[in-house]
């Protein structure tokens, strides 16, 4: 049949797919995901994370921004500032006057929010 899975009805789909055992769940609320090498640390933003569990097994489908770096150059900090936008880190520092962790620290407080963290920051919380 030429076009794969043209025309097939996605309720019909996961009705199939339940009777073969396999279900998928979609990962709410992740923020991040790092894969780790030997070589190289594959850090993920903005991602959006599918488990599909078949026979006792789990697998796990992500997409999202890729960015590879050196092995270890992805630390908690790295990665917390890398699920901001930049703008925003730029932003609270412009208005703010503080340093580049200061300004994640505030972001992070303030669940990325700019302007909450350029008030947290200004009012010396």
């Amino acid at each position: 049949m030429a076009g794969g899975m043209r025309g097939v009805n996605p309720r019909q789909m996961q009705r199939t797919m339940r009777s073969m055992g396999i279900q998928q769940t979609q990962i709410a609320d992740v923020t991040e995901v790092i894969i780790r090498t030997k070589t190289q640390d594959i850090l993920i933003t903005n991602p959006e994370v599918l488990c599909i569990e078949m026979k006792g097994s789990k697998s796990y489908q992500v997409t999202g921004t890729e960015q590879v770096l050196p092995a270890g150059s992805v630390g908690v900090e790295t990665a917390v500032e890398a699920s901001f936008p930049a703008e925003d880190i730029e932003l609270v520092m412009s208005q703010t006057k503080c340093d580049r962790d200061k300004a994640v620290k505030a972001l992070t407080a303030c669940d990325g929010q700019p302007a909450e963290a350029i008030v947290k920051i200004m009012s010396g919380e």
